[in-house]
């Protein structure tokens, strides 16, 4: 599995395991899958740095658009408000990641330091 596809996986087992927490305040058979959820999202995030993502590129995308696709689903599942405010604060807050990820492109390497 390619970086992004893991990034992909972590992001979607995050917004399910929160989507699931909601759940769970109705049902508490659903705390399985938030831990289930949360666990995996933790295990492939840690695939994707060790599949040499920079930290804060892996870390912006999986927040951003976990905090997106998990307020989309909410709308949808219970019914949460979904504003136009908060619409335009998702796009702001996924332009700020790929703002950071940009930068990060123009950024050389780190010198090792001399012995």
């Amino acid at each position: 599995m390619n970086k992004w596809s893991l990034l992909g996986c972590a992001i979607l087992s995050e917004v399910a395991a929160s989507l699931s927490l909601k759940a769970a305040l109705e049902n508490p058979l659903w705390y399985a899958l938030v831990v289930a959820g949360y666990s995996a999202s933790f295990v492939f995030l840690s695939a994707v740095l060790r599949a040499g993502m920079p930290l804060g590129i892996a870390y912006g995308i999986w927040g951003a658009l976990g905090v997106a696709l998990t307020a989309v689903a909410a709308s949808m599942a219970f019914s949460e408000p979904l504003t136009p405010t908060m619409l335009a604060g998702m796009v702001l807050v996924i332009a700020g990641v790929l703002c950071i990820e940009t930068g990060s492109r123009n950024v050389s390497a780190p010198k090792e330091p001399a012995r």
